[in-house]
């Protein structure tokens, strides 16, 4: 008798659980369209974005298709989007609705109080649900209570390219090679002088190498530039040698057709473990809040993370997107290769990371680099 009454108490325990748990997705549908319905009224969401061209037309011909919301997604540098976001919002001028960013792009518009807690914006449960992500749910500011700068990739740096023409295999094993007088100015690299590739990879070799090896890196004569498509074609062109901190979609053009170019592979010191151009923020000021959140929330689904990882050749952390196509680009996403812990000890991005190392460096570099 006592086993049949535990049977029937957990049948219906079981039924009250299934009652509520269908009642929030139908609450959690209303929400959404609702949501849905306001965005369209404000007809707009602008976006600044990633400088590719390809994630541009493929995200603003799919979301238009699917909500009927016009997407202006404006393709330039972390920085320049998000200088342009702050000079704008401190004279009282509504333009951006939301974000994106490499680490520490969005850090000074958080500290400013520009940016709104992020996780109010989020409706979709898909999305809301940490078991839905590879890590649970990660920030890019990761030191505060309130969360304002959704980190949503977690892969691990590009490695170094090459000019096979120039470098022979195995001459480069160490950034230490990089100091050998044949080297002296022909060695690109991404701007460490402001928060990009350039710096993450400046303030990983200062933790590693100290200040002194910076110097001797910056009397190389570096060619250093802000668009990773003029170091790829002086890479391809031979007038460089060595490209450092530049991403992989910038050398895909020049690898698909042929040219001498490669990845340095193997060096000792290794790669640390980066978030690539996946942060994003919504602004405080946002003149299409409705319409900001359907992207946001798009955005983190199986269907915005797809594509976004594809045109940027980095690693979503949604377990559903598939991301093994990363392994032949020698990029693999950090969910393939290893665990959320071990990632950990590997990562140099995050709140913590700038404050102590990457924006040091980039102080260092403006004061070094001439």
């Amino acid at each position: 008798m006592m086993r049949w009454r535990l049977k029937v108490n957990f049948l219906i325990l079981l039924l009250c659980l299934t009652g509520i748990d269908s009642a929030r997705a139908a609450d959690a549908q209303d929400e959404w369209r609702r949501l849905v319905e306001a965005a369209k009224k404000e007809g707009k969401v602008v976006v600044g974005g990633p400088p590719t061209a390809v994630l541009r037309r493929q995200f603003k011909e799919t979301f238009e298709s699917r909500f009927g919301i016009e997407l202006e997604l404006l393709s330039a540098p972390g920085p320049q989007n998000a200088n342009r976001a702050i000079s704008e919002f401190k004279a009282g001028v509504k333009f951006f609705d939301v974000l994106h960013g490499g680490s520490g792009t969005l850090q000074p518009l958080k500290n400013d109080n520009m940016l709104v807690p992020f996780m109010d914006q989020i409706v979709l449960p898909e999305v809301k649900d940490p078991k839905q992500w590879w890590g649970g749910h990660m920030w890019e500011d990761n030191l505060k209570t309130n969360r304002f700068i959704y980190s949503f990739s977690a892969d691990f740096t590009v490695p170094p390219f090459y000019n096979t023409d120039l470098v022979k295999p195995n001459e480069i094993t160490s950034y230490e090679d990089l100091l050998q007088p044949k080297w002296k100015g022909k060695i690109g690299m991404f701007e460490p002088r402001v928060a990009s590739a350039g710096q993450g990879l400046w303030g990983y070799l200062m933790r590693a190498k100290g200040k002194e090896f910076l110097q001797k890196l910056a009397d190389q004569q570096l060619y250093i530039h802000r668009d990773g498509q003029q170091i790829a074609v002086a890479l391809a062109r031979g007038n460089i040698a060595i490209a450092l901190a530049v991403a992989q979609r910038f050398m895909e053009p020049y690898l698909k057709n042929g040219l001498p170019i490669k990845l340095l592979l193997n060096l000792k010191e290794g790669l640390n473990g980066s978030n690539g151009f996946g942060t994003v923020g919504m602004m405080a000021n946002s003149p299409h809040p409705n319409a900001a959140k359907v992207y946001l929330n798009w955005l983190l689904s199986k269907e915005g993370q797809e594509l976004y990882g594809r045109a940027l050749t980095q690693g979503s952390r949604r377990f559903d997107v598939d991301t093994k196509w990363l392994a032949r680009h020698n990029t693999p996403a950090a969910k393939d290769i290893t665990t959320p812990e071990e990632f950990e000890k590997r990562r140099f991005y995050g709140e913590d990371v700038i404050q102590n190392w990457r924006e040091p460096a980039g102080e260092f570099a403006r004061k070094i680099l001439k």
